[in-house]
């Protein structure tokens, strides 16, 4: 199930679903805070530079993402720069909430004609993990399962906000070649709720909770995968540690089968961190987030800030290695970079895929955003593609 790309009449839908939670969430004062400062920038700001920037700079003066995108790609991505820089976490997470972001997937649902989704979904709490399980026929047993965490600074998200992307992942893995895909999208807690190593140690329940209900022991049928700081934590959970370094059988039998990973946070507090005309990330912002985190050890723990591990990648590394998409403009690109030279001269085995003028996440904002189907599936089919040539797709030559 693949929808169309978010349009005007989805995004009227979405502010009426998310009025009445910023009133039933937010206190006054606060709410009133954010929209005294957000009313001028809709009304005169944001024209202003949306016009001065497109129509009237030269085009080498141009961000080189507002040289590739569409009006409407523009506006969304400027809004959400805005957002992400001026709006504080505690009012920013209703945008990405459960209560907002489920009645706008109904709707985008009746809006495509569906009176209900055809890819079942369901809430599962098991043993410590908390999720959302997605996946075609509930009946039959999941040739693959994609382990999914998040992005949003720790601070905000939610596996709703994500299930439309998932659920085109799935689609696009079934088109494959797949019988049944399936997806555990992890619910993990948000920060301030709770910091370190709170939201590890749910990555981690998820993980063993797969491994366990689904996979006999093994976990060579799992795909761990995430965005952002959702992709830190597939990380973290990676590198942490402990039975792998004693024990190659058990090793080998608990290690996934790949890793996918969306613009990860590499070095959560860094001077490679830098922010740039085009992404919609804020440096000052992240570091914020960060240490309400974990607080200084963002800068010395190399499990909980992947990026400076420079030798135990390839011990690390699941079965069929290691995917990263991000985007050459976004704020992470400087650490990511620096992470993949020293994945490959640890040994690792690791593909990079830096999208050309490409922001933050872009597979899952281009699904929404992207003018043509080609576009709007360009990561997607990156990240199939990836599937389909390790050994999570044996099964498939088998059944066949």
């Amino acid at each position: 199930m693949i929808l169309g790309a978010i349009n005007g009449i989805d995004c009227i839908a979405f502010v009426l679903f998310l009025i009445p939670q910023l009133i039933f969430q937010v206190d006054w004062p606060s709410l009133f805070s954010v929209l005294i400062r957000v009313v001028p920038f809709i009304v005169f700001r944001l024209p202003c530079q949306l016009v001065q920037e497109r129509y009237f700079a030269k085009q080498e003066n141009q961000s080189p993402f507002t040289r590739n995108a569409s009006l409407f790609q523009d506006v969304v991505i400027r809004c959400v720069r805005y957002a992400f820089a001026r709006i504080p976490a505690s009012v920013g997470r209703v945008f990405f909430s459960k209560g907002v972001a489920l009645p706008f997937f109904r709707f985008r649902l009746l809006r495509h004609g569906y009176i209900r989704s055809p890819i079942y979904y369901k809430d599962i709490i098991r043993n410590g993990a908390r999720g959302l399980w997605i996946i075609e026929d509930p009946n039959t047993e999941p040739d693959i399962i994609i382990y999914y965490a998040h992005g949003g600074g720790f601070s905000m998200g939610s596996a709703y906000f994500y299930v439309e992307f998932l659920m085109a992942w799935l689609t696009r893995l079934k088109e494959s070649g797949f019988s049944n895909p399936a997806v555990f999208a992890l619910e993990y807690t948000l920060v301030p709720d709770a910091q370190w190593p709170t939201q590890f140690n749910e990555t981690r329940a998820g993980y063993k909770f797969l491994r366990e209900a689904f996979g006999d022991g093994s976990a060579a049928k799992i795909c761990v995968s995430g965005d952002s700081a959702g992709a830190t934590l597939v990380l973290s959970m990676l590198l942490q540690p402990g039975e792998l370094e004693k024990n190659p059988q058990f090793q080998s039998l608990h290690r996934p089968g790949l890793a996918i990973l969306l613009s990860p946070w590499t070095h959560l507090v860094s001077e490679l961190n830098k922010n740039t005309p085009s992404d919609y990330l804020d440096r000052d912002s992240l570091h914020l987030y960060a240490k309400q985190y974990a607080g200084q050890a963002t800068m010395t723990d190399a499990v909980i800030s992947p990026g400076l591990n420079t030798d135990r990648w390839k011990q690390a590394s699941p079965l069929n290695g290691y995917l990263v998409v991000y985007g050459a403009e976004e704020v992470f690109q400087p650490g990511i970079s620096e992470m993949v030279h020293h994945m490959k001269k640890d040994g690792a085995v690791v593909k990079a895929s830096e999208l050309e003028a490409g922001i933050h996440a872009w597979p899952v904002v281009s699904l929404f955003l992207g003018e043509t189907r080609e576009e709007r599936l360009q990561g997607l089919d990156i990240m199939t593609d990836f599937i389909m040539s390790s050994s999570l797709a044996s099964s498939i030559g088998k059944r066949k």
